[in-house]
């Protein structure tokens, strides 16, 4: 699954590790998700929105072009 972790942690000014205390998780638990290799719950999802100030829509929602392409 593509999301913009990354993207918005930058925009945050967070480092992983200042965004990893802030929702409770390690540092590598957050290196993973902006991987796409780890599919965080959704009650970590929201956590990391709202760490960075984002919409859920604006971080982890797949747009349709990409699901009908295959690109999940």
């Amino acid at each position: 699954m593509e999301n913009k972790v990354k993207v918005a942690r930058v925009q945050a000014d967070l480092t992983q590790q200042q965004l990893a205390d802030k929702v409770g998780v390690t540092r590598q638990t957050i290196s993973l998700i902006e991987k796409g290799k780890y599919n965080p719950t959704l009650k970590l999802c929201l956590a990391i929105c709202h760490a960075v100030d984002k919409t859920l829509d604006e971080i982890f929602w797949l747009n349709k072009e990409s699901e009908k392409d295959g690109k999940n």
